[in-house]
């Protein structure tokens, strides 16, 4: 006797579409940043983006935990990151401060955006090659594009709970934002959070310091954001100078012998 056909079950497994729905979803917030700003509510446009950078840190995880890893959302989140950290903030910055010096002003916020595609055109190409020294030592090139606008908008923390006007003058923010859009695209080696790995000694005090940063979040968010973003620039000289003594070492390594390996980069390290 024959057996009966089965037929095989085609379509997406819904694993595969979990974390591409939550990078969907902070496109979303993303782009709900420009609709405020348009509004001139500048404290709900940045609030979208942070929002937004916090589920880009996310999606990779939920990849991860459900195994649900795949070109396309590698594709997709590029994407989303090169319109929520690239675009959205560049028209925020430019609806803020930069339309006070409309040509420059515009130039510059289209050379933040570029740049921040370009960076992510750059982890996309590289993203099969084994020969990548920063990658291999744990390290990233140049700022991920989720910091790289979250510093980009520090000028607007700083404005927030200051009330300073010259925070808000293009004087200020165009060289700032100039000088962000660099970062992202230059060759600084920076640091790879997500291979570093703490003792089991400390894990107690590293909850309490994520609980205490969160509640000063809630509390304070613009005196918090600005101090962060202060301290991850205070770690690029550290970066620069731990990756400078990878590098020495390995060239004093014998050629046969083979470098460490640091873990592959998740999605967030865009």
């Amino acid at each position: 006797m024959r057996r009966p056909l089965r037929r095989s079950r085609r379509g997406l497994p819904l694993r595969a579409v979990a974390p591409n729905a939550v990078t969907a979803l902070a496109l979303c917030f993303g782009l709900t940043g420009i609709r405020y700003a348009i509004s001139s509510d500048w404290e709900a446009a940045v609030t979208m983006i942070m929002i937004a950078s916090v589920l880009d840190g996310l999606d990779g995880t939920v990849a991860r935990l459900v195994r649900g890893e795949s070109r396309f959302g590698a594709e997709l989140d590029s994407l989303s990151d090169a319109i929520s950290f690239g675009v959205s903030p560049a028209v925020i910055l430019y609806l803020w401060s930069l339309k006070d010096a409309p040509r420059v002003g515009w130039l510059c916020a289209m050379v933040f955006a570029v740049f921040c595609a370009l960076r992510l055109a750059r982890f996309n190409a590289a993203i099969d090659l084994r020969d990548q020294p920063h990658k291999s030592a744990g390290f990233l090139t140049g700022a991920p594009a989720p910091a790289g606008a979250a510093l980009a908008m520090l000028p607007m923390y700083l404005w927030f709970w200051t009330g300073q006007p010259w925070f808000r003058s293009p004087a200020i923010v165009l060289p700032w934002v100039a000088l962000m859009a660099i970062l992202m695209v230059s060759s600084v080696a920076t640091f790879s959070w997500g291979s570093l790995k703490l003792r089991d000694h400390i894990r107690f005090e590293a909850i309490a310091v994520v609980v205490l940063l969160g509640a000063a979040l809630i509390s304070a968010p613009w005196h918090t954001l600005s101090a962060l973003c202060v301290c991850y620039l205070a770690t690029l000289p550290f970066s620069i100078n731990a990756y400078r003594r990878v590098r020495r070492l390995r060239e004093t390594m014998p050629a046969g012998a083979a470098a460490p390996i640091a873990p592959e980069p998740a999605r967030d390290d865009r």
